[in-house]
């Protein structure tokens, strides 16, 4: 038998989890990105965190960098921004993390499952075959293969390309 630790979770299983100040989505700072805050990229239209609290490894949220609750609330700009955002985070995770699959969506308003309704997001979750057991239905706990901080660490590399492109003079 294997055991699977995932010790950072056991505060949001319990409800324990302290409540971040502030929106999740609009982290403190001007740092395109910051271990700490699990802030794997941002720039003047959008953000990506690693989810501290995941369904699976390397399970990320996409987000405009404006508070706002729906997509119907996106100007153009940030729209395309956002699914070009998706679309690059998507292909990270497929290059760093060779998943077999991935889940791709957003949940808008509480009554759809948002767990943070006043700002949209879209959770990009990596699936791979055999992913989770018996324990995410019987005790609505997921196991996670591998320490949150060597994920960031994998991932982060993928994106500095992106935090380069936008320091260098145009």
């Amino acid at each position: 038998m294997k055991t699977l630790w995932t010790p950072w979770r056991m505060a949001h299983v319990t409800g324990r989890a302290q409540p971040m100040p502030g929106c999740l989505f609009e982290p403190p700072g001007d740092s395109p990105y910051d271990k700490d805050l699990l802030l794997l990229y941002r720039d003047e239209l959008t953000i990506v965190l690693l989810n501290r609290f995941p369904y699976s490894n390397g399970h990320l949220l996409v987000a405009p960098r404006r508070h706002i609750p729906c997509l119907t609330d996106l100007e153009p700009r940030e729209c395309t921004a956002l699914m070009l955002m998706i679309q690059r985070s998507a292909a990270i995770l497929k290059a760093r993390l060779a998943p077999h699959g991935l889940n791709i969506g957003c949940n808008i308003g509480t009554v759809a499952g948002a767990g943070i309704a006043d700002h949209l997001h879209f959770h990009l979750v990596p699936r791979w075959e055999g992913d989770h057991n018996f324990m995410t239905v019987i005790s609505e706990i997921r196991t996670i293969p591998e320490h949150i901080d060597l994920t960031f660490d994998r991932l982060l590399p993928a994106f500095l390309p992106r935090v380069q492109e936008r320091q260098e003079p145009a």
